[in-house]
């Protein structure tokens, strides 16, 4: 069952004059650390930390709660599975949400996608719960 959807697009020349104006200033405030290192990494960053940007916004409207208004921006982060596909990892109030979201004996799955073409970022996020039993095999 989904509980929650989110999306985002992002202009990735935002982030570009906000990385130019504020440098490690913004990216501290931001971005969690394994953002930061993902991001660092990218020949593209602007776009990187776009998509993450994104990310971010469409997990916070998947809470139902948006940034600012019940979230903070590194409470919910960005994280590649081992092989590579994204996921997002809540914790402090976001993961205090999602937990009150998720109805007993169901465990929540977060979906996303994150993609980009420049000069545009776009992150989908699907919320979805399944009972604890169907979660193990």
């Amino acid at each position: 069952m989904i509980i929650g959807l989110g999306s985002d697009l992002m202009d990735i020349r935002r982030i570009e004059k906000s990385l130019d104006r504020f440098g490690d200033r913004f990216v501290q405030r931001v971005f969690t650390e394994v953002e930061q290192a993902k991001s660092d990494k990218r020949r593209m960053r602007a776009a990187s930390y776009a998509k993450r940007f994104a990310a971010k916004e469409a997990g916070a409207k998947a809470l139902g709660t948006g940034i600012a208004r019940g979230v903070s921006w590194k409470e919910i982060g960005v994280v590649n599975l081992p092989g590579g596909k994204p996921t997002l990892e809540f914790k402090g109030r976001a993961l205090d949400r999602l937990k009150s979201m998720t109805p007993s004996g169901m465990t929540a799955h977060t979906h996303i996608t994150i993609t980009d073409d420049h000069p545009y970022a776009q992150a989908f996020v699907v919320i979805e719960v399944l009972r604890e039993e169907d979660t193990h095999g």
